[in-house]
């Protein structure tokens, strides 16, 4: 049996405190030789027919790695039971998500001019319906001055038209000339924007600014986007599934999201969203879309690439490990089973389908088994080092 006494964790700190197996007093990283039934533990030569583990026995080999539960604990070495439950395969799929169209809204430049962008606004910003995002300078560059032509024709024709209201209530204008006049007014007003006038570019909603297009000192054209706006926290999901899984896609109810950089996955139903229905979408370069509405949260934002399990129909039962239990070495795939509490032995499996959180075992485990789902890098290291408390080596 290997035996670990110190444990080298690359850049971590070393770990010490190896013990034996459950039944051995490993105390002090090293056994106490007196105090063993030298009958029952033949020393010489170091040929252990077995160790008795409390009420339970292992016939333990050579790929066995001890490791003490307080180092364990300290490294955050956590194991799950191996266990038979429905389960259904997941398809993978490639998703992004972005701001829910029917939610957001564009702050627009009011003219044609410089822009200055409101005190503290920039993404993430919380705005109300009418607040002044930014503010649009004209008549600085050529062209820019034509909301100041339609104020001088809406002065005039103001003028005009109050001019001939009390001449035309004395009949001394026809009704003709009148509403002539009255026309003219109303077309003047209408090319003239108060907006333009103040230069203010506001909010239509209110809600949330989800991007910026234009920074303070650049020009932009009447109409150009300046900022977004979204009125909600709701996020739009967009998965892309090969055109083989066009089935399943649009039986799917729901799906898992794992966030890049992480381990975390969340489910679409268990965050509060939903499937869109888009049973009709069309398939596009092999591809066939499925959307979903997803609340935006401190891991999920506008913009992101995901990777999405599409969870399917439940096929049967099957025994699952958590996905983080597994790990790849040269091609094959293998888990760490504890054997007792400081005793773990790594095992080769077959694995199956995953839906993102589980795999599906399909040899190498038993139901029950104890399997390591956290600190499998510090189990695998352990068994790596190789480490022998000085004066005493085992072979088991």
């Amino acid at each position: 049996m290997k035996k670990i006494g110190l444990l080298s964790l690359a850049v971590a700190t070393a770990i010490v405190g190896l013990s034996g197996c459950k039944g051995h007093d490993n105390s002090e990283l090293a056994h106490n030789h007196e105090a063993h039934d030298h009958a029952e533990h033949a020393h010489a030569g170091h040929d252990h027919a077995g160790h008795a583990h409390g009420a339970a026995e292992h016939a333990h080999g050579d790929d066995v790695i001890e490791l003490s539960p307080e180092t364990a604990e300290q490294f955050g070495v956590h194991a799950v039971k191996a266990e038979l439950r429905p389960f259904g395969g997941a398809i993978k799929a490639s998703g992004s998500l972005s701001i829910a169209d029917a939610s957001s809204a564009v702050v627009a430049a009011p003219v044609s001019g410089i822009v200055t962008l409101g005190a503290g606004i920039g993404v993430g910003s919380e705005v109300h319906r009418g607040t002044s995002v930014a503010s649009v300078k004209s008549g600085i560059v050529s062209g820019s001055a034509g909301n100041d032509v339609a104020r001088a024709e809406l002065d005039a024709a103001r003028a005009e038209l109050d001019r001939l209201t009390p001449l035309y209530e004395q009949r001394l204008v026809t009704q003709a000339r009148y509403n002539e006049a009255r026309a003219a007014y109303e077309r003047a007003r209408a090319a003239y924007s108060e907006p333009a006038a103040s230069g203010s570019a506001a909010a239509p909603v209110s809600g949330v600014i989800t991007a910026i297009y234009a920074t303070t000192g650049a020009y932009v054209e009447a109409g150009q986007p300046i900022a977004a706006v979204s009125a909600s926290d709701m996020l739009t999901l967009r998965v892309d599934v090969p055109v083989r899984h066009r089935a399943v896609a649009l039986a799917a109810s729901d799906a898992r999201i794992v966030v890049p950089g992480t381990d975390e996955t969340y489910t679409i139903g268990a965050l509060g969203g939903r499937r869109l229905n888009n049973t009709s979408a069309a398939a596009s370069a092999g591809y066939v879309p499925v959307f979903f509405s997803v609340p935006a949260s401190g891991e999920l934002v506008a913009g992101q690439a995901v990777e999405v399990y599409l969870c399917g129909p439940t096929a049967g039962e099957a025994l699952v490990v958590p996905k983080s239990a597994i790990y790849e070495q040269q091609g094959d795939y293998c888990v760490f089973v504890r054997l007792d509490e400081d005793c773990y032995r790594k095992v080769p499996v077959t694995v199956g389908e995953s839906d993102g959180a589980y795999v599906a075992i399909l040899s190498g485990l038993k139901a029950g088994e104890m399997v390591v789902d956290r600190g499998v890098t510090t189990v695998r290291l352990a068994g790596a080092t190789g480490a022998i408390p000085e004066g005493h080596s085992h072979s088991h």
